[in-house]
């Protein structure tokens, strides 16, 4: 279940504001925030960066980052992290890159594979999720669900 709420509840709580910096959720967990009341008040600007070119023009990832680990990795999430917080001038960002599928996966990027990036403040955690190859929708509603979730989690201990 995704626990929007409760995390436009503590980020308006400790006078927060969070940006995402979606690529294979393409918006889904910009939109989870904006479908609740007072998002207004957290949310400013989000960002779907689906190409490789729009990760580096808008969030200042570097190019070799993505050609020596890929674009699915928790190294491309770190500097979307960061890029998102900068541009956006936000406290927090969500951030995911990922294979949805149906297609389009490898041996080491599987179908299901999504790196996450949570900004807060200037620090970034980052994860990686298998979540199997349970069809494209269901990849990236497991991927909105973890880094809300993830979020919530970390921001309690803020």
């Amino acid at each position: 279940m995704i626990e929007a709420e409760k995390l436009v509840n503590i980020l308006i709580d400790n006078n927060l504001t969070v940006t995402t910096a979606e690529s294979c959720t393409g918006g889904m967990v910009s939109s989870s925030i904006v479908d609740i009341a007072n998002a207004s008040k957290v949310l400013n600007v989000s960002f779907v960066t689906y190409a490789n070119d729009a990760k580096v023009k808008y969030l200042g990832v570097k190019e070799e980052t993505i050609s020596k680990y890929g674009v699915v990795s928790e190294e491309v999430t770190a500097q979307m992290a960061l890029g998102a917080m900068k541009e956006a001038k936000a406290d927090v960002s969500l951030v995911t890159s990922g294979v949805a599928g149906p297609g389009g996966g490898t041996k080491y990027h599987p179908v299901g594979m999504v790196c996450f990036g949570i900004g807060i403040k200037g620090k970034v955690y980052t994860y990686t999720m298998q979540f199997g190859d349970i069809g494209r929708n269901n990849v990236r509603i497991a991927a909105t669900e973890f880094i809300v979730n993830k979020a919530i989690e970390l921001l309690k201990n803020i």
